[in-house]
């Protein structure tokens, strides 16, 4: 499942991104559920505000590593398909 241009994910109700000191790493928390995350998903995660769109947070991820934005969005999109999958991002 691939997230649309136009689709504005969010964490629902009860989905947290914590960093976990101990473990030096993000992790995304959901109910009797934990995903560890790595530093390129906490950054998409980070910018879920329930305002964005999925083609916005691809052009802020485009600028912030100075990237081409085709080079990037396939990917976002197909992680954000996948955690909406999992039922952990809502759109």
């Amino acid at each position: 499942m691939m997230a649309e241009e136009s689709d504005v994910p969010r964490l629902p109700r009860g989905v947290k991104l914590k960093y976990d000191q101990v473990r030096a790493r993000h992790v995304l928390l959901a109910p009797e559920r934990a995903f560890d995350i790595d530093e390129t998903a906490a950054a998409v995660l980070e910018l879920m505000d329930g305002q964005r769109t999925c083609g916005e947070i691809v052009d802020a991820l485009a600028a912030r590593y100075d990237e081409q934005r085709e080079v990037i969005a396939d990917d976002v999109r197909a992680m954000i398909g996948d955690l909406i999958a999992r039922r952990v991002i809502e759109r």
